[in-house]
């Protein structure tokens, strides 16, 4: 790590490198690519030439993805070390202005965050992790201060964040202090790793002459429990959707599916919604497991609706039986296996 109090094109040139780097986690045919707020990566490029090293994005999480680092400020121009800005004005349109000089980087901040989305739109991500509080890239709550002094309103959001959200409205965002919520974590992880999913999906459905559907009718196959733990009333439409994808316009089916996906995807998965999936789940096996298995399993999930168990407890007993006696519709099931178990992700209560 270089030392503290790089200028301008030093700046510059660390996050260039940083950005060619090849990815953390292990090798990969198609990697899931996170942008993320350089920041939170441990490069040094905050205001005072410090950062924010966040370990679980780094040391877990990168195990998975592969990283597209942004330092709006650096990347704009302002340099490391630079003068401490902050929001001013209206919270729906705010200026961005140092602290101490009162100089005015808006513009300056805007032009390059115009242009920086559009670069963003052909690096293939599947999500964005932004620094939270920071007024180019909190993505919600960000201080902003009046025009004449007086108590900030926690109501901004950051010029880079805002512009992005705005150029990629249903792509997964958060911020590193959410991600220190449980649902909230396990929501975005669950949505990066279904978007990478459908991505490769939507690039098979592609072919002369007109749609493959296949691919299409495999995908809402494998998530259809994995959708109807986020959106019962979206699962059911894309549903048909896909049934009626013969005649249908490609254009307008797949972009049709794709909203209602991530639409879907953004929705928590409550309590409520987990039982209904495992209790339907539990139907299989009505007529293969004995009845002291299918007391467990009724035992196991009312449990988990009484919030005695994590949702792990269940979803291991039900991938222990689907492998034993071989229930080939719910071993393809995504919501079984939505991301790596090794992130523990379903170990909250």
């Amino acid at each position: 790590m270089p030392a503290r109090g790089l200028d301008k094109e030093g700046a510059l040139a660390y996050l260039n490198e940083m950005n060619q780097k090849p990815p953390t986690g292990p090798a990969r045919a198609r990697p899931i690519r996170i942008g993320v707020s350089a920041c939170l990566l441990g490069q040094p490029v905050r205001y005072d030439g410090g950062h924010k090293h966040d370990r679980w994005v780094t040391g877990e999480l990168g195990r998975y993805v592969e990283f597209v680092p942004v330092c709006p400020e650096v990347e704009a121009g302002f340099g490391v070390p630079r003068e401490a800005m902050r929001l001013v004005g209206d919270p729906e349109s705010p200026r961005l202005v140092t602290i101490a000089t009162g100089q005015d980087k808006t513009s300056a901040m805007r032009d390059w965050a115009k242009r920086r989305v559009e670069e963003l739109a052909g690096e293939n991500l599947c999500g964005f992790i932004f620094k939270s509080r920071s007024p180019s890239s909190g993505m919600a709550r960000v201080k902003v201060y009046p025009e004449k002094g007086g108590m900030p309103a926690h109501a901004g959001v950051g010029l880079f964040a805002r512009a992005f959200m705005e150029r990629f409205p249903l792509l997964p965002v958060e911020e590193e202090g959410r991600l220190n919520d449980a649902r909230l974590r396990e929501n975005f992880i669950e949505r990066i790793f279904a978007l990478r999913d459908w991505r490769d999906a939507l690039e098979a459905c592609g072919a002369p002459g007109g749609l493959n559907a296949a691919p299409l009718v495999a995908f809402q196959t494998r998530r259809k429990l994995q959708l109807m733990a986020h959106a019962p009333d979206l699962a059911r439409e894309m549903g048909r959707l896909v049934a009626g994808a013969k005649g249908a316009d490609q254009g307008a089916l797949l972009g049709g599916y794709e909203k209602l996906l991530l639409t879907a995807m953004s929705r928590i998965a409550t309590v409520a919604k987990n039982v209904n999936v495992l209790q339907h789940m539990a139907g299989y096996f009505k007529k293969i497991l004995d009845r002291d298995d299918r007391r467990e399993i009724e035992e196991v999930i009312a449990n988990y609706r009484a919030g005695l168990t994590p949702l792990i407890v269940p979803v291991t007993l039900f991938n222990h039986h689907v492998r034993k006696h071989g229930v080939a519709y719910l071993a393809e099931q995504t919501y079984l296996h939505p991301h790596p178990l090794e992130l523990k992700l379903r170990n909250y209560y």
